[in-house]
């Protein structure tokens, strides 16, 4: 509850380890709300939420950095400090966390921008790079820990087709080769078809359908096909709900 606005409501899903599950629905339906509440940003009033069957939701700050430590997160605008090179962008949550020695860092910051394909970027400032590389930047970053979990939060929302198509690669290529449990809240039905395993579409703060690509491609309910076929719940929609 946000003062007497409810956001979520009834919400029960299990995320699937090693799969990427894409969270759609349309603008203000509690996509990013969610997500929160899922990296215990902010804490749910009703229900739980577990990890790795453990309950973490009523856990103290303290308690939550190991769960923190397994997850990355991709933050839409990137969110990255604009006064520190790449390098010490990508290696901030390694001095945080993993308290490692410079040299060790720089072995581990390399690795991950090379996966990413940003190698030749270490000693540049983010205001030096395009919008797709310092999102690319940004999720060397959310991997830096070697995370069993990612979360996304609009990845290709201000990116031309070729950058976004990039992002796309790279979820699919972590999901892939490291396993990753990828969790992407999106707009972008070109990103949902390219990259999940399963979608989950939100509406009014209530899941509405729930299913692999095809299901959700072919559905009969008026809201998923008007949602994926770019006719979108207008403001003026009495059921819309403003995270």
């Amino acid at each position: 509850m946000f003062g007497r606005q409810r956001v979520l409501r009834d919400i029960d899903l299990r995320v699937e380890r090693g799969k990427t599950t894409a969270i759609i629905g349309p603008s203000g339906c509690g996509k990013t709300v969610l997500l929160k509440h899922l990296m215990v940003l902010i804490h749910p009033d009703r229900g739980e939420v577990f990890f790795d069957g453990q309950r973490i939701d009523h856990l103290r700050e303290s308690k939550l950095i190991a769960f923190r430590r397994r997850c990355g997160f991709l933050f839409q605008a990137g969110a990255l400090f604009d006064s520190q090179t790449v390098q010490e962008n990508v290696a901030f949550p390694l001095y945080q966390h993993r308290q490692m020695a410079p040299a060790e860092a720089a072995d581990v910051v390399a690795e991950k921008l090379e996966l990413v394909g940003l190698g030749h970027t270490a000693n540049r400032l983010p205001g030096e790079l395009s919008g797709g590389q310092q999102k690319r930047v940004a999720l060397a970053r959310a991997i830096a820990l070697s995370p069993e979990v990612i979360l996304y939060d609009e990845p290709t929302t201000g990116l031309d087709p070729l950058r976004a198509e990039t992002i796309n690669e790279l979820i699919i290529k972590l999901q892939r080769e490291l396993k990753i449990t990828s969790i992407v809240v999106t707009h972008d039905m070109h990103s949902v078809y390219k990259i999940a395993d399963r979608v989950v579409m939100l509406d009014g703060g209530k899941i509405i359908a729930d299913g692999d690509v095809d299901h959700i491609r072919n559905s009969y309910d008026r809201k998923v096909r008007q949602f994926v076929s770019g006719n979108h719940t207008g403001p003026g929609d009495p059921e819309r709900v403003e995270e």
